[in-house]
């Protein structure tokens, strides 16, 4: 067994706490000024960015970034002006490299950047109500050909099936592997595409067929909930505020929004569905649809669907989930988690 160096060992305890503290040290030299700054700001809006030197040391130059990415510099300590025209709502993460008498040090703080538009209630009337298996934990819900198709969740009891909307019959029915949660689908170029929940793992299917054709790694480190698509690209939910666009072709992550109202972020964005240019999209234990700008994740709209719940059998855990658009009819499919029935719904 080897004999440690005590004298050693010491010095190098010592000498991290030291190089840590000199770090602390000069982090504290300066910070962003944020005396001035706003709770929430617009893409409209404009920040003047300086820096408070406590120390009074001579500051050569600062560069600025947001998000990690560079947004420009500024010489000594002149006033940047950052225009938040083109950011993404949301949580905007600033940070200052200041250079100063031969050295360097980093500060940080943020902003929040909230939507413009104050979403406004839409109304809906009930065309049809059809019968909906009572045992599916329902994840994902869409239409195909004029079937509808349902995807759900729980391990060692999750699928996907084709129905037919007004009956409920399970025409076809493929099975995921007891290890599998099912979660969110969407038919896309000819495949049916399905995600799992925590397995970060996706199968593609024939469309047609349904035959598997093959499984990907999700290319984030995130969960899995609802999909949906533009008939380019996939958009997928991941039960925070974000809302991930893919490429279908590769299955890697191209961009993303977060959801915003004119107040406040909204999370637990769950089951996804493209209508006429908007996601309409589930929040996880709310009766709730919101119709979402997939451009900037803005929420325009929404759907309060509570009274639905009232002619089912829902108990407080089956929750609303399912959206499915049938564009023959321009009518919208809703169901929940174990729901005994379907709704058809006319947005008006």
């Amino acid at each position: 067994m080897k004999k440690h160096n005590q004298f050693a060992i010491i010095s190098l305890v010592s000498l991290l706490v030291s190089c840590g503290d000199d770090k602390k040290n000069a982090e504290n030299l300066f910070s962003i000024d944020d005396s001035q700054f706003k709770a929430m700001y617009h893409k409209d809006d404009h920040l003047n960015l300086t820096i408070k030197n406590n120390a009074k040391k001579t500051i050569d130059s600062i560069v600025y970034f947001n998000n990690d990415a560079k947004i420009g510099t500024a010489k000594g300590n002149a006033k940047f002006d950052f225009a938040l025209a083109s950011e993404k709502l949301g949580y905007q993460n600033l940070k200052a490299v200041v250079y100063y008498e031969g050295e360097q040090s980093e500060t940080e703080t943020r902003i929040e950047m909230v939507s413009t538009i104050e979403p406004k209630q839409l109304n809906y009337s009930i065309v049809g109500t059809f019968p909906h298996d009572i045992t599916a934990f329902t994840e994902g819900f869409e239409f195909y050909n004029g079937d509808l198709f349902e995807s759900t969740g729980q391990k060692g009891a999750s699928n996907f099936r084709k129905t037919d909307p007004k009956t409920g019959k399970v025409l076809q029915q493929v099975n995921l592997q007891p290890q599998y949660f099912g979660e969110g689908i969407t038919f896309v170029n000819g495949k049916l595409f399905q995600l799992t929940w925590q397995e970060k793992t996706g199968f593609i299917y024939d469309a047609t067929t349904l035959k598997l054709e093959k499984s990907f790694a999700f290319d984030k480190n995130i969960e899995g909930w609802g999909m949906t698509n533009d008939k380019k690209f996939i958009y997928q939910s991941d039960g925070t505020e974000k809302i991930w666009k893919m490429n279908p072709e590769n299955q890697k992550m191209v961009d993303f929004v977060n959801v915003y109202t004119n107040a406040t972020k909204v999370t637990s964005i769950n089951e996804l569905e493209w209508i006429n240019g908007k996601i309409y999209a589930n929040i996880w234990q709310k009766d709730i649809v919101l119709i979402i700008n997939p451009q900037n994740g803005a929420v325009e709209a929404f759907l309060d669907l509570s009274d639905l719940r009232k002619k089912t059998n829902a108990t407080a855990d089956d929750v609303l989930n399912g959206i499915a658009y049938n564009p023959k009819t321009q009518t919208i499919f809703v169901t929940g988690k174990n729901w005994d029935k379907t709704f058809e719904i006319k947005v008006k």
